[in-house]
């Protein structure tokens, strides 16, 4: 990577950083799109970066936490208001409180992502804008230009490995916090394609079935918000079923949607399910983010069978709903 340069205009008041790379601009641009390679880079080595939110649409919102080498931590968030394919993005970028919210106190900047390519690959211009001189003057006392270096020069590492997140890979879960997970796995389908296998009864029941052997003799999905759905399960040499059924929380087809979701005839707390598509090279990037009401229960949720299931479905999702007939 060359870091071109990082320059401030009080006058603007702008910060820009350009950087460019020997990979196409496609590459380059996967690499922000994606949550599980921007963390890598987002943030300086020493306040690494996790995403608990990524929506890569306009109107969408990402939020993450940098945490340091202490355990603290410093929170932001991104609203999406432009995106341009493998061109341009743009976002309201802000410091935010635990619960989310904007944290009034620090200012909120606008930063525009412009891609290109180079006679040798590919560059990325960064330019961030200040409300004024003297808040500009406080974010670089705070580091902000050393922390958009360090930051930077990260990216050379995730562009390199063109393997870790490709189209192919069975999913994988990452632990985000002491009650979050991220399950992700690129499918081999539009998101158009991939949304609609979220929602018709019929294609879901061909496979939405875990491991072999299994039925699901009960689908009934929520449109609307505020809808409820509920899904049962069936195994071919039993009787018994079990399920889970919830309430649609938020939906912006065909890129998220927020569930809530309990398993049938338990009592007690169940998790929230947040379910993103994405696109990427080789199809569609599907991440669902559960947020779990205490550690014991991710923790004890999180398995090597849970994971194969849902590996089986999604590879039967690519076989016997997506596949070119």
């Amino acid at each position: 990577m060359t870091l071109t340069s990082v320059s401030n205009d009080p006058a603007a008041p702008t910060v820009t950083a350009v950087a460019e790379f020997d990979v196409p601009v496609r590459r380059l641009w996967n690499a922000y799109s994606d949550p599980r390679q921007l963390e890598k880079f987002w943030g300086p080595p020493t306040y690494p970066a996790k995403f608990t939110r990524h929506d890569w649409f306009p109107g969408g919102r990402s939020d993450y936490t940098m945490t340091g080498p202490g355990g603290d931590e410093s929170r932001g968030y991104w609203e999406y208001l432009a995106i341009d394919p493998e061109r341009s993005f743009e976002v309201r970028d802000g410091f935010s409180n635990p619960d989310g919210s904007a944290k009034t106190t620090m200012p909120s900047m606008r930063m525009v992502f412009t891609f290109a390519e180079t006679d040798d690959g590919s560059k990325v211009s960064i330019v961030t804008h200040v409300p004024s001189a003297g808040e500009l003057d406080s974010l670089l006392q705070m580091g902000m230009d050393e922390g958009m270096r360090q930051a930077m020069c990260q990216m050379d590492a995730v562009l390199a490995d063109s393997t870790s997140f490709a189209a192919g890979n069975p999913c994988m879960a990452q632990v985000l916090n002491d009650t979050q997970v991220r399950i992700s796995r690129v499918i081999a389908g539009s998101v158009d394609q991939v949304w609609r296998a979220h929602h018709v009864p019929a294609l879901m029941k061909t496979w939405l079935l875990g491991p072999e052997g299994w039925t699901m003799p009960v689908c009934e999905v929520a449109n609307n918000v505020g809808d409820t759905f509920r899904n049962a399960w069936q195994h071919v040499d039993s009787d018994g079923q079990f399920g889970f059924t919830g309430e649609l929380l938020e939906s912006q087809p065909p890129h998220r949607e927020l569930t809530s979701e309990t398993m049938l005839g338990v009592d007690g707390p169940g998790t929230t399910n947040e379910m993103t598509l994405i696109p990427v090279d080789g199809g569609t990037l599907l991440t669902l983010v559960l947020t779990y009401p205490d550690f014991e229960m991710r923790n004890n949720a999180l398995s090597p069978e849970m994971l194969a299931g849902m590996e089986a479905s999604y590879s039967r999702l690519e076989s016997d709903v997506l596949a070119p007939s």
